[in-house]
């Protein structure tokens, strides 16, 4: 019972603050007759100000997360997703909906409270269960919520200010739940258990395949799992050493280094496909009256990600022995997929493109974040996913900065996703050298130990006819 309660309030806010009707619509209604914006305004001055908020507020709350006990961040994070609806509803300007994509940003943000207060009341050998129970009603409200708008929107004639209301409400639905939450009284470094221990068997796997299937806001979220052996109410200045030493520690395994590269470069592009995939649906559209079915395509790229996802473990590829060569092809397709969506012009091949990116980027993922799991405990891993998304956020900073953003080249959205198929075909060279790399040591290893095999018989026959004279 005491794990029960906490569970079902957190799956209820869960579902009910993922189930968005809005979101497929996003770009067109900012676009049209409620906001009046240009598509300029939305993609050059607009939505990077959620990746730089983002970016700005991860690792301070992250670490209020922690030292204040998880609660009352997960109440900010309702709150901000509150707020970001209110004034997406009410507000109106360029400056407004930019002061909307910050509080979209403290959402995503502080939804380390979300999976984080999960290991706070449930004891380890729990831990697996209540996590696939969070994370699988947070993408099924999600998939829920696209489809749930996109019918509305075709079928019924609901217009898009009302999807937005009914987003609004579901969000105030969501904001009554962590209220109700019992406080913790433990964290996992600044307040931690000391039944703890750092290689407990219940903890060294915290999450079903489908847990790391999504959106990649989740994956930040380990990051308050973070390594806290002996940090019982230390200071900050203790827990930053630890995560420091860990760190490198961590890195300093070849084949670690290598998944969390391919994790940092591919989840940049990926975050700015998702991001910026409804403009560019929007230019290739042949007239405004032609039927949206955006909703249709979240939902099915967000179902196909998740089966992509099991279907891992049913693959039989030696991943720890092909897996640059696998990141290289699969990269290249998702470097095809984002071509195609440019360049065709055909809102269907366009829509199709973006089901099979997302797909592939969800396999992928899945694949990345076992490799990395399997060597490490959970506390270190949940060090790494945090790092390597914190890597990924910084680099897609740094290419909005430059690509997007108006103080930059300003780019439109045609062109951007030329530079983000070009990157992926880039992120898809780098390992094929680096397949080709470990295939030749690998090759060199067997031919050395070969030789080394034949010069130990060499030296045990001449030995051997020695004695015999």
């Amino acid at each position: 019972m005491a794990t029960l309660y906490p569970t079902i309030l957190l799956c209820v806010y869960g579902f009910f603050s993922s189930t968005r009707p809005s979101e497929p619509f996003l770009t067109l209604y900012l676009t049209g007759p409620d906001q009046n914006l240009t598509e300029t305004q939305v993609v050059n001055e607009i939505f990077p100000i959620w990746t730089y908020s983002y970016l700005l507020l991860l690792f301070p709350v992250f670490l209020a997360t922690d030292y204040l006990c998880y609660k009352p961040v997960l109440v900010l994070q309702a709150t901000s997703l509150v707020v970001t609806y209110v004034m997406l509803w009410k507000a109106r300007g360029v400056l407004a909906m930019q002061l909307l994509e910050f509080f979209y940003g403290l959402a995503t943000a502080t939804e380390v409270a979300y999976y984080s207060y999960i290991y706070s009341v449930v004891e380890p050998e729990n831990y697996k269960r209540v996590t696939a129970y969070c994370r699988s009603v947070a993408l099924f409200g999600s998939a829920a919520g696209s489809l749930i708008g996109q019918l509305l929107f075709s079928m019924a004639g609901v217009e898009l200010l009302y999807l937005v209301i009914i987003t609004l409400v579901s969000a105030t639905v969501a904001f009554s739940a962590p209220w109700f939450l019992p406080m913790p009284k433990r964290s996992l470094f600044f307040h931690k258990n000391p039944r703890a221990t750092e290689d407990s068997p219940s903890r060294r796997s915290c999450s079903s395949q489908i847990d790391k299937v999504e959106d990649l806001q989740s994956q930040v979220s380990m990051l308050s799992r973070s390594s806290g052996a002996g940090a019982q109410n230390g200071g900050l200045l203790e827990v930053l050493k630890m995560l420091l030493k860990d760190l490198v520690q961590c890195y300093k395994s070849r084949p670690l280094l290598t998944w969390s590269v391919w994790w940092a470069l591919a989840t940049c592009g990926y975050f700015q496909i998702i991001n910026y995939a409804q403009p560019l649906w929007e230019t290739v559209r042949s007239s405004p009256d032609d039927s949206v079915y955006n909703g249709y395509v979240e939902t099915l790229s967000t179902l196909l990600g998740a089966l992509a996802a099991l279907l891992v473990g049913y693959l039989p590829v030696s991943w720890s022995r092909w897996g640059e060569l696998a990141l290289c092809v699969l990269s290249m397709l998702m470097a095809v997929c984002v071509f195609v969506m440019d360049l065709l012009k055909n809102i269907w091949v366009c829509y199709s493109s973006y089901v099979v990116f997302r797909a592939t980027y969800m396999l992928l993922i899945t694949v990345v974040t076992y490799q990395i799991a399997a060597s490490l405990s959970m506390q270190r891993y949940a060090l790494v996913f945090g790092v390597n998304t914190f890597g990924a956020l910084l680099l897609q900073t740094l290419l909005t900065v430059i690509v997007v953003d108006s103080s930059g080249l300003n780019l439109n959205v045609t062109t951007q996703f030329l530079i983000y198929g070009g990157y992926f075909a880039m992120i898809s060279v780098i390992f094929l050298l680096a397949g080709l790399y470990r295939l030749a040591s690998m090759r060199g290893s067997k031919e050395e130990g070969l030789d080394d095999v034949q010069a130990e018989s060499s030296s045990s026959s001449n030995n051997d006819v020695t004695r015999s004279m």
